[in-house]
């Protein structure tokens, strides 16, 4: 049985701005006729069509013509059924005036939808422009902008009356709104790309990528974001028919250079004019089908759109496209082969054609995608180069390529491979230092890392290179979740690059330091050192072996989100996660792991959930179980909060199920985060403190002072705050940054249960980004004030809870939950009735807090009376609680 498609509603999304461009010309009273212009496949027709529905909306009557080839074949074909019964038009002159007449007599507002004006004919054209003078009609057409059209089509398009809409391919933020209203979700970053790419934005083609995705079962949906499966892009047989009548309108002429193009873009002027004349490239220039461009002094020549490629590479027979390949290869070596990026053409051209190509060409291709970080097409180089060619060098490119892709296993036996190889100090060094990093992040324990980095410590002499060494065993104490002993190992790494004994040691462990500096809770320096790293990546990643450059922004998105500069830490990251294009699939993993926990941090649930959602995804494709692992746990979080307790038990469950890691940049106890919200969302309040204790004892054992501030803070959150305040407070002085002390100050309000101490942490809060806890600061402080009988105090304050409480996305916690309706409620009777509105029995009760049944009765007596219930449903109504069967591990006992 076939998987079911649902019938895509394709919206407008993305086009406000040329619905209000309409809706302003619409509205003068001189207005004759608004066209609106593109390419094919933009929207045109959709766009239209809402814009008449605006018109019939103000009181226009409505009208519908399509021009095409077939109807300009007979005069007024296209707008035959507008012309009023009994007019005779043997007599143009006279009939076309008697139209207008008859048109006028019925004193209605006339719109008519127009599809394709530039196919009509020309008695119509002269009818409509009549009628548009006359003001008994006003005109929507559409145009597309590569068609030619006759003079009095084309005296249709203009006049100080006529109104263009000029519209142009959907950018990546329109892409987004669409497929968010078409799929009734969001989309995954990476899909998201994917999908952009391929259509360039060209809406027809993007509802048929969607819809054959759909179809194959290769776009889902998890529950928080639509995903497509690596690598699976495929439309609709309609897309292929589409794409190829359009190719197909190129002609015999221009058919050779557009299959030169499809194999090899972008090309010169020169090699294109080698396939077809210049008078050919310029029509097909003119119909849009290829894009001429400028690459400093040389004009270059690619398709137009990426899906012309594929539809021509799909029909090209195998013979004459290796006949092309060879011939373009034989061109660009006749030119000298000058250009940098020339041996990684020449080298793909060879290969595809021939399975083959000169081993020094292949070498310096490979190091050509390498600096451009396309490590997909460094393999297939390198591995196209014989076993006797291979050097250390080549060995290392190709088990950093294999890193980069998270193909731990092939990375790891090419790299051992090259420290076979490698014939002195300054090779086993460059070999020595991504593997250690490989097996860090593969999964494998620290101890083996730092077994094969001291291994080399006993064959490296020089204090250079046992200074690297040293370098990079902090690295890997940091990676590996031992901030404060990283740390101390990269105290004294240059401050400049430049005075760098080696640039690609200086950049990686540039960004681990400022991680391990935000994770000892020295936030300022770190947001220092993560900019330094960054500026000095940019300026020299042409010269070292190391990741994109915006890897340094995970550093910063760190930084920033412990530093207290919340707004700051996820603009950087949107930023900087749209510049990642290159297939760095472990950058892309470790960025959106990032960004989540600083969208949670933010007291933004479901944009967390969106971006975890991303790693895991990512993750998955790459066997990536430390991010995972994190992803999961931040999603099963995220879900609790916000309400979804099927999909976070779904989530901690496969959590659980992944083999035991080392802690990582995240601390472990953070961890405990996602089974303490799940708890939380059941009413478990003391289970959920027991188990963020646990996780803070883990971060403070482990050194990651931010993280247990983040752990302790939850606990106040929960309802421990005169357990946590003292220990905060000492971490507020060992934090600099505006997060520590803001964290706290809330804990110290809470304990104090002063309303004005709880307002004033409030508007910390607030002013660093963290809404949630602002929120829930100044609904303790209504609640305080409410228990004081300051009722006018306590509606303000409210007020202020639910402002900051509107950016939180839906978010459902005890402190925003029970602040008002359990406002009466003493904290035992609040922790009761939170477990029993969530379906517990009196005697679970008793025994999760060792206290008699009852006891617990008796407190629920209290509860009742104070909130005005008789019952246990009513009980979950008034505290805003969800009834569900505990289930998983977070339904039980704590881990």
């Amino acid at each position: 049985m076939g998987v079911q498609v649902p019938v895509l509603q394709w919206p407008l999304a993305g086009r406000d701005s040329e619905l209000k461009a309409f809706a302003a010309a619409w509205a003068n009273r001189r207005c004759q006729a608004v066209v609106i212009s593109g390419p094919a496949g933009v929207g045109k027709t959709r766009l239209a069509e809402e814009c008449l529905a605006q018109a019939v909306r103000g009181d226009f009557v409505g009208a519908r013509a399509t021009a095409s080839a077939a109807a300009a074949q007979v005069p007024l074909g296209a707008i035959a059924h507008l012309i009023p019964a009994g007019v005779d038009l043997a007599d143009p002159v006279t009939g076309f005036a008697m139209v207008a007449t008859a048109l006028a007599r019925r004193k209605q507002r006339r719109a008519l939808w127009l599809d394709d004006l530039h196919l009509l004919d020309t008695a119509s054209a002269v009818l409509l422009r009549q009628l548009l003078d006359a003001g008994v009609m006003r005109l929507i057409a559409t145009v597309r902008t590569d068609e030619p059209m006759g003079d009095a089509v084309e005296a249709l398009c203009h006049g100080d009356a006529v109104y263009r809409v000029d519209l142009a391919e959907l950018d990546r933020e329109q892409v987004e709104k669409v497929l968010q209203k078409v799929l009734g979700g969001p989309v995954g970053r990476r899909t998201l790309q994917a999908l952009h790419e391929a259509s360039s934005g060209n809406v027809l083609y993007l509802h048929e990528l969607v819809t054959g995705a759909l179809a194959a079962g290769t776009l889902a949906s998890d529950g928080a974001v639509w995903e497509m499966a690596e690598g699976a892009l495929q439309g609709t047989a309609r897309l292929s028919e589409l794409v190829q009548s359009r190719v197909a309108a190129a002609g015999p002429a221009g058919q050779p250079v557009l299959r030169l193009l499809a194999l090899c873009e972008p090309i010169g002027l020169a090699d294109a004019e080698a396939a077809a004349p210049l008078s050919v490239l310029a029509d097909l220039e003119q119909m849009g089908l290829i894009r001429i461009g400028q690459d400093r002094r040389r004009s270059t020549v690619a398709l137009a759109h990426p899906l012309y490629g594929e539809v021509l590479r799909a029909d090209l027979p195998v013979l004459h496209g290796r006949a092309l390949l060879l011939a373009q290869a034989e061109r660009t070596e006749a030119h000298g082969a000058r250009r940098r990026e020339d041996a990684l053409h020449l080298a793909a051209w060879r290969l595809a054609a021939t399975g083959t190509a000169d081993p020094r060409l292949l070498v310096r291709a490979a190091i050509c995608a390498r600096h451009v970080h396309h490590y997909k097409q460094v393999v297939t180089l390198l591995q196209a180069l014989p076993d006797r060619q291979h050097t250390t060098a080549t060995e290392l490119m190709l088990g950093e390529a294999f890193f980069r892709m998270g193909r731990w296993d092939q990375a790891e036996k090419v790299l051992a491979q090259a420290d076979t190889l490698a014939a002195d100090e300054q090779e086993k060094l460059a070999v020595i230092i991504p593997r250690t990093t490989n097996l860090l992040f593969s999964n494998s324990p620290l101890a083996e890392a730092l077994a094969v980095n001291d291994a080399a410590l006993d064959r490296i002499t020089s204090p250079a290179g046992r200074r690297m060494l040293k370098l990079n065993e902090g690295y890997m104490r940091i990676a590996a979740g031992r901030p404060k002993e990283g740390v101390a190992l990269l105290g004294d790494l240059e401050s400049d690059a430049s005075q760098a004994q080696d640039v690609s040691s200086w950049l990686r462990s540039a960004l681990m330091y400022a991680m391990g500096l935000a994770l000892v809770g020295r936030t300022r320096e770190a947001v220092a050192w993560a900019e330094r790293a960054y500026a000095a990546h940019q300026k020299l990643d042409e010269h070292a072996l190391a990741a994109h450059p915006v890897v340094q922004r995970v550093s910063l998105i760190l930084a920033l989100t412990e530093d207290g500069r919340l707004d700051d830490a996820n603009a950087v990251g949107e930023r900087a996660y749209a510049q990642l294009t290159t297939p760095d699939t472990f950058v892309r993993a470790w960025m959106a792991v990032t960004l989540g926990r600083a969208q949670w941090q933010a007291g933004h649930p479901a944009s967390a959930r969106r971006w975890w959602s991303e790693a895991a995804a990512v993750a998955r494709t790459i066997d990536f179980a430390m991010a995972l692992r994190l992803a999961l746990g931040g999603i099963a979080g995220c879900a609790a909060v916000l309400g979804d307790l099927e999909a976070a038990d779904t989530a901690l469950a496969e959590c659980h199920a992944l083999p035991p890691l080392p802690p990582g940049i995240v601390s472990a106890g953070e961890q405990r985060l996602s089974e303490a919200w799940l708890l939380t969302a059941r009413g478990r309040l003391t289970m959920a403190r027991t188990a963020l204790a646990d996780g803070a004892a883990s971060a403070r054992n482990s050194g990651h002072v931010t993280s247990e501030a983040f752990l302790l803070t939850d606990i106040a959150r929960l309802g421990g705050a005169k357990e946590v305040a003292d220990r905060l407070a000492e971490l507020a002085h060992q934090c600099d940054g505006a997060f520590a002390p803001a964290r706290a100050h809330l804990a110290a309000a809470l304990a104090a249960d002063d309303p004005e101490r709880l307002l004033t942490a409030a508007g910390e809060l607030q002013a660093i980004g963290a809404d949630l806890m602002s929120a829930e600061a100044a609904a303790a402080a209504a609640a305080a004030w409410r228990r004081a009988g300051q009722a006018r105090l306590a509606t303000a304050a409210t007020q202020q809870a639910q402002a900051c409480a509107a950016r939180c996305e839906g978010a459902h916690t005890p402190l925003l939950s029970t602040a008002e309706s359990a406002a009466s409620l003493t904290a035992r009777e609040r922790e009761i009735a939170l477990l029993a509105a969530a379906n517990t029995s009196s005697k679970t009760i008793a025994a999760t807090l060792h206290l008699s049944v009852r006891t617990i009765d008796n407190h629920l007596q209290h509860a009742y009376a104070k909130l005005g219930v008789t019952t246990r449903h009513e009980l979950s109504a008034a505290l805003g609680v969800k009834t569900t069967t505990p289930s998983g591990p977070a339904g039980g006992q704590a881990r």
